[in-house]
């Protein structure tokens, strides 16, 4: 069933220059080791290493060139230095996985390994879950195999769930060889224990273990993953079928990042049909990679899948915004049955990643529709700020329908967080700028507002934001905190904001620079600021604005008016980028 991928070994093939190894080489931690093939599974008589799709680049090179415009063809065809020690790739994977599961390159480096992995004999192996699986459950047949465990087909033996067929994870306890392997076991059922209710997530039933084993119980999915539905297709869907399976995906990760997890590891193989018919439902599973996170929180750790990575993991710094980079993958992929980004090697998958832009210049992209490439480039954007989220994804164009309810968004807490701790000259800027807004941006700002209930005067408070997490919340937000943001919004609480408001605080400057008619939207919302909020201004004033000290001066310096000392077009649009919070030490996580 696809239930079992676990954090990958890895036998490293090729090494980058000096100054890239420390990202393309610590990325090589996500690849799967030879005997472990990609993500997605190849094709039955494949190469290991081949892509089931056929790529629309020309073929030669270690890494297929790209039409990334800016990135000399060079780069990818120069000789690149023997395999090197890698101690921090190989530290991070002894840590979870353990020495025997280390790359064959040599030993760890003591201090690197240093308190990494715990004598397997001090790890404690109990979960604490119930000891009585063989009486209530009876096993069948094996459905699904990964590197940590097998998924069984199995029967109710009594119960609720009496006759009822169920899927079963059972993961050896002997694979276990490290605290961080044990730890990841027990979130994995914490967090299908706490997601619960959405149509699109797998059902988590309950979980067991005996002296060697653990057995998570689930929903039973019959019909088979994605991936073995888009290469049944011979790779590609049309769009409008393939806008059916988006909106899946899309709905049950949005509710999942309102919840504050992140799955960590979207690729085709984790989406389940519940049955053989055409329009079956999917289900999302696997979450052995999945985390816990806080509005704020940045997380380092590298996992994943290699095709589906997202640049800023492989950078070691990011959030929610990852997994809509892995949806953008499979969305190309189902548009054009053809990966985005791919080489034969796992160093050339993550250099691609990095430096190469998606091909939308071959076929079958020029005769798709212009909101379906659209959509696929604002979720491939390689900065993760200007990526849309889930729920501006389902509200875009290429998607939209106003009779589907969109869900909350976690993003407008996050920056009416921002807007309410900004300074008077910061939230002048916005609001001006929500002025300029688009036709199409409104939907969804319409539709965040209304769920946030405003009173008969069309005004909400804090207390609207408080009750509509509330309403939307699962053990999941507690476990992650989300709900702690409304402490950050607290001036809220002395005071009312109306619709027009609430657009200015709820748009984000770095999404609105990916809209193709960005520099007219910026032009116009600088002629609004001009008549309402631009001000005379010194460079120490507006370098305390942006918390930013001397050294900084020279360059503020071009962003202000000799003629009256008011911001000009660039220093307008640069200062809205700028952080603008009252203290520094209100933005400590």
């Amino acid at each position: 069933m696809g239930q079992c991928y676990g954090k990958s070994n890895l036998t490293p093939e090729n090494e980058v220059t000096a100054a890239e190894r420390a990202t393309v080489g610590t990325a090589m931690a996500v690849a799967g080791s030879a005997d472990v093939p990609l993500s997605p599974l190849p094709v039955k008589g494949t190469p290991a290493r081949a892509s089931p799709w056929p790529s629309p680049y020309p073929h030669g090179g270690g890494v297929t060139p790209s039409p990334a415009r800016g990135t000399p063809r060079r780069f990818f065809r120069r000789s690149f230095a023997p395999p090197s020690p890698a101690k921090h790739i190989r530290a991070s994977l002894a840590k979870r996985l353990g020495h025997a599961k280390t790359p064959k390159e040599g030993p760890i480096p003591e201090e690197e390994a240093a308190g990494a992995v715990a004598p397997e004999q001090s790890l404690d192996k109990s979960f604490g879950y119930g000891k009585n699986f063989g009486a209530k459950y009876e096993i069948g047949k094996e459905v699904g195999r990964g590197h940590f465990g097998h998924t069984c087909y199995a029967k109710g033996k009594k119960g609720e769930l009496k006759d009822q067929p169920v899927a079963v994870k059972i993961i050896s306890k002997a694979k276990m060889t490290t605290a961080i392997a044990i730890e990841d076991v027990r979130r994995e059922v914490k967090i299908l224990k706490a997601l619960s209710g959405h149509e699109h997530l797998v059902k988590y039933h309950d979980a067991f273990e005996d002296a060697n084993n653990v057995y998570i119980v689930m929903e039973l999915c019959e019909g088979g993953e994605l991936l073995d539905r888009i290469l049944s297709r011979g790779g590609k869907y049309s769009e409008e079928d393939a806008k059916v399976i988006v909106l899946q995906i899309l709905s049950v990760v949005a509710f999942c990042h309102l919840q504050g997890v992140v799955h960590r590891d979207l690729k085709p193989e984790n989406f389940l049909f519940t049955s053989r018919s055409e329009d079956a439902d999917m289900k999302l599973i696997d979450f052995g990679l999945s985390d816990f996170i806080r509005p704020d929180e940045r997380l380092n750790d590298i996992v994943g899948s290699a095709y589906y990575v997202a640049p800023e993991v492989l950078h070691r710094s990011y959030s929610l915004e990852a997994d809509i980079w892995s949806i953008g993958v499979i969305a190309y992929i189902l548009l054009c049955g053809s990966r985005p980004f791919w080489a034969r090697t796992e160093s050339g998958i993550f250099r691609a990643v990095l430096r190469a832009d998606p091909n939308f210049d071959d076929l079958p992209w020029p005769t798709a529709s212009a909101e379906a490439k659209d959509f696929v480039k604002r979720l491939l954007n390689k900065d993760y700020r200007k990526r849309m989220t889930a729920v501006q994804a389902l509200s875009h164009p290429w998607l939209r329908d106003d009779s589907r309810p969109l869900p909350l968004d976690i993003l407008v807490y996050k920056l009416v967080k921002a807007y309410v701790l900004a300074t008077p000259l910061k939230r002048a800027a916005v609001k001006a700028l929500s002025k300029a807004l688009p036709e199409d941006e409104l939907p969804y700002l319409r539709a965040q507002f209304r769920l946030l209930e405003p009173n008969r005067d069309g005004l909400i408070s804090l207390d609207n934001f408080k009750m509509a997490l509330v309403q939307n919340a699962t053990e999941a937000m507690r476990e992650s905190r989300v709900v702690e943001i409304i402490n950050a919004m607290e001036p809220l609480a002395y005071r009312n904001m109306d619709f027009e408001e609430f657009c200015a605080a709820a748009i984000s400057t770095y999404q609105l620079e990916a809209h193709e008619r960005w520099e007219d939207i910026a032009s116009a919302a600088f002629e609004h600021f001009e008549t309402e909020g631009n001000r005379l201004i010194s460079v120490e004033e507006l370098a305390r604005e942006l918390n930013l000290g001397p050294s900084a001066y020279s360059t503020l310096k071009d962003w202000i008016r000799n003629s009256d000392g008011k911001l000009n077009l660039l220093g307008y649009t640069k200062f809205l980028h700028g952080v603008t919070l009252r203290s520094s030490n209100s933005r400590h996580k």
